[in-house]
């Protein structure tokens, strides 16, 4: 689970990099803006697993059990 937009490294990059060490892992990411404004701006692309913030426990738990049956 990684934020989009963080200082010095957004969470493409930290996604990226993480990739290279353990092809494959799964990745949740989440961010106060939608994902609409996140895809124009090119940091996730369509249909990556994207969870908009505020979200409840319940909304986060569904989530992450949908990437990790995925």
């Amino acid at each position: 689970i990684t934020d989009v937009i963080m200082p010095l490294m957004n969470g493409k990059e930290l996604q990226a990099r993480i990739a290279g060490i353990k092809p494959g892992i799964k990745t949740l990411f989440m961010s106060g803006y939608t994902a609409d404004i996140i895809a124009t701006r090119g940091f996730i692309a369509d249909g990556l697993n994207f969870i908009g913030k505020p979200f409840s426990l319940p909304m986060l738990t569904q989530k992450v059990r949908e990437v990790l049956e995925g």
